[in-house]
């Protein structure tokens, strides 16, 4: 299996940290714009999207700050893979940005940036900030 690389991307988003939060770190939240539906038990977050299931486990969440997850497929080949989001806040003008950090195949690397863009427009959409 071919190393995946680490990758960052921003999005500014013209909504309060406190909403955005909301929308990032619980299951009803990343329903509206990450997938089809999600559901958590514990420290498990189950993904759904059109018939296929994704699970991932929660490592960080910190309260208007950013969450942590890692998918469990992942947790066999290497503990460094993670997905994160997080909410950034400029100090002088209070815009607000969500910063996503990731790791993809770098054959997959446009392919899942593509798709982070797709998914953050929808919550743009979602957020009314689009």
């Amino acid at each position: 299996m071919s190393e995946k690389i680490k990758y960052e991307l921003e999005f500014p988003i013209q909504v309060s940290p406190n909403l955005l939060y909301q929308y990032i770190s619980t299951p009803s939240g990343l329903s509206e714009w990450y997938a089809d539906n999600v559901n958590s038990r514990g420290e498990i977050f189950t993904f759904i999207w059109e018939g296929s299931e994704e699970q991932a486990r929660l490592l960080t969440k910190k309260s208007d700050d950013k969450i942590k997850l890692r998918w469990l497929a992942d947790e066999d080949e290497d503990e460094s893979y993670y997905f994160e989001l997080r909410i950034q806040v400029d100090e002088i003008t209070k815009d607000v940005s969500l910063m996503i950090t990731d790791f993809a195949e770098e054959d997959e690397l446009d392919e899942s940036k593509m798709l982070w863009e797709n998914m953050v427009a929808e919550l743009k959409h979602v957020l009314g900030s689009a």
